[in-house]
């Protein structure tokens, strides 16, 4: 299987001519959920990765160029997750394709990232303009808090802390930052938690969210490990955690994750800084 250090991410890479599938990378989940002690034989929750792509091309049947944005809702059950780099390559290798239609560009990005994902990927190819709503998260943010920070990394779970009744509630931070595991360029986000149970020390779990500054991981495996480490120090009886990335070369990565038998997938609306 594939490791990140084999991607092209990183590299210097040629910008390919033509569309080739070939240049979807795809990483196993299982590497990233071992280390959290995930059992293996499946993803026994809910969640899916919202991927937004901002730059996208290709040609219409007489050769006339046209743009999009496209959509893609990944299961996080499947067994791989695609490699961002990778992606861009390949969706600008379309930019000389002629296709028939926004639908049939949409249908073949889905079936190759089903492929390399190993599971159903949904994609949608959106028009350029007035498509896509900005709104701020739902929930109570936390950032206010009259506190001192000194823990930069690694994530340090010890400092989470609940106690009380139970309460129901979402709160959200927008001061998470962590970094690419290959080249070490930061990734920014803000972290939404719903969850129902104890109530959660917002100052302990900002001094929490703090600590993956300096920390190497995938966007999707740091929400993974937010998930698992609210569950086994906080107990909540129902949890989501969903975070939303700020774009790189023209991508966003939004992974949500849940524990709710009922719960819905959050709406893709971007924050202002998206």
């Amino acid at each position: 299987m594939s490791t990140p250090g084999d991607s092209p991410l990183g590299r210097t890479v040629a910008w390919p001519a033509r569309y080739d599938p070939g240049l979807l990378f795809a990483i196993a989940r299982a590497d990233g959920r071992r280390e959290l002690g995930i059992d293996e034989r499946g993803w026994p929750r809910i969640g899916c990765d919202l991927w937004t792509a901002y730059e996208l091309g290709w040609l219409d049947p007489r050769g006339k160029p046209c743009v999009g944005i496209a959509l893609f809702a990944v299961p996080a059950d499947t067994p791989r997750l695609v490699e961002s780099k990778s992606i861009k390559l390949y969706l600008n290798a379309f930019a000389h394709e002629r296709m028939d239609s926004g639908e049939a560009l949409a249908a073949r990005i889905a079936a190759d990232l089903s492929d390399a994902a190993g599971g159903a990927v949904a994609v949608e190819v959106l028009p350029p303009t007035g498509v896509l709503p900005v709104r701020e998260p739902e929930g109570e943010c936390i950032d206010d808090a009259d506190v001192a920070i000194d823990a930069y990394g690694p994530p340090d779970p010890s400092l989470l802390r609940a106690a009380g009744p139970v309460v129901e509630e979402v709160l959200v931070s927008h001061l998470f930052r962590s970094n690419c595991p290959v080249t070490g360029q930061p990734d920014w986000a803000s972290v939404q938690l719903r969850y129902r149970g104890p109530r959660i020390d917002r100052e302990a779990l900002l001094r929490y969210l703090v600590s993956y500054r300096t920390h190497s991981g995938f966007h999707e495996q740091c929400v993974e490990r937010i998930f698992m480490d609210l569950l086994r120090h906080c107990k909540p009886q129902k949890l989501a955690v969903y975070a939303r990335f700020t774009r790189r070369g023209g991508l966003d990565i939004n992974p949500w994750r849940s524990n709710f038998t009922t719960g819905q997938r959050p709406s893709n609306a971007r924050l202002p800084r998206q």
